[in-house]
């Protein structure tokens, strides 16, 4: 959806991309408004406080913006993947806990229905397991052994709020779909390849480990051998897709468009050269917000906050109040992709201001 701005309403687009890397909660934003035409944040909003879709820890150990149906269904087959990325992190301080024990512990918390904090839940734990220490028990909590979300204010357009976490089954008022009876084939493993090849693809089993965590998926891959069709890149690797994907000419015009922190068009991949050149890897997993020139990332773009706001008791509005889109450009930009990025950033700033503002700035190369 970044060669052209799709007609889709915003549930049905965070449905195709598999859901939207969502940390920094305002981010989502942006990656759904250079990706459908007409976007409105508040409908966005208005999915995340109807439960339509939900923040959770899930691929990459990572919070992502997901559909209710998504997280239902894909749970389950990211637990193992979840608990050792937090063991990874915490192996010496939870040595000594029974991971089954806590979550036990931590469900017998959260029986009220009552949203906590991580610190909250892991305190009301921690006479039980006093050694580890509030962090790794809370993480472990939120992050690994219990199916969590974090719920509204978060997440919603132009609101700050602190994290509160809720079990997804209060929350949506049903339990995580269980894993089939493991027969090797992975059936929720196919539905999460298929998922990500409509998205992404062509990829590799590679690619596909980089972008949800999980161990590369060869039972679901080798089930699915005889539906998709397979590539070779310019390094040999093998690459697999859907039959009947999208695969656009390879001198199809890519227009400029900018991407949030964290964007899946470049952590989605194991290897992002495809968009982002091996001197500017380092970016994608900074959290720096980027801008895609000829479908690869050109330059860096960032807000730089006015000196004041017009809220409507006589402040006057000048140049110096408005917040600008400061665009920072990785290589030489010709004439006419300056004028490009300028126009695009105009409309960004439009967007993210709710019309206060169209500055942009496109300074030189660093």
């Amino acid at each position: 959806m970044l060669l052209e701005r799709a007609e889709l309403p915003p549930l049905d687009a965070v449905s195709h991309l598999c859901g939207l890397q969502a940390q920094e909660p305002q981010e989502p934003f942006t990656g759904l408004w250079s990706r459908l035409r007409g976007f409105q944040p508040d409908a966005l909003s208005d999915l995340l406080t109807g439960r339509q879709v939900v923040r959770t820890h899930l691929m990459r150990r990572t919070v992502h913006l997901v559909t209710a149906a998504d997280v239902l269904a894909w749970r389950a087959r990211h637990n193992a993947m979840l608990r050792q990325r937090v063991l990874g992190v915490y192996r010496r301080e939870l040595a000594g806990v029974d991971l089954d024990e806590l979550a036990a512990a931590g469900r017998e918390v959260l029986a009220d229905g009552e949203p906590r904090s991580m610190a909250q839940l892991a305190r009301a734990v921690a006479d039980r397991w006093p050694e580890p220490g509030t962090r790794p028990l809370g993480e472990m909590l939120v992050a690994g052994v219990l199916p969590m979300v974090q719920l509204p204010p978060r997440g919603v357009w132009r609101q700050k709020a602190g994290v509160r976490n809720a079990l997804v089954s209060s929350w949506l008022g049903r339990e995580i779909d269980p894993l089939p009876t493991e027969d090797g084939s992975d059936p929720v493993g196919q539905e999460l390849v298929r998922r990500y090849l409509a998205a992404y693809g062509p990829a590799a089993t590679a690619d596909v480990r980089a972008w949800s965590g999980l161990a590369g998926l060869p039972g679901a891959v080798a089930a699915l051998r005889g539906e998709l069709v397979t590539f070779r890149d310019e390094r040999g690797r093998e690459l697999l897709d859907l039959p009947d994907a999208p695969r656009p000419d390879p001198e199809t015009p890519a227009p400029v468009r900018f991407l949030p922190a964290f964007d899946n068009a470049i952590l989605g991949y194991d290897d992002r050269t495809r968009i982002i050149d091996d001197t500017d890897r380092g970016l994608s997993v900074a959290g720096a917000r980027v801008v895609l020139v000829d479908g690869r990332v050109a330059a860096t773009w960032d807000v730089e906050p006015g000196t004041g706001t017009d809220s409507g008791k006589g402040i006057k509005k000048t140049e110096e109040t408005l917040d600008t889109v400061v665009v920072t450009p990785l290589r030489a930009f010709s004439r006419s992709e300056r004028a490009e990025v300028a126009e695009e950033g105009e409309q960004l700033a439009v967007f993210l201001s709710d019309g206060g503002s169209a500055r942009v700035r496109v300074g030189r190369e660093v």
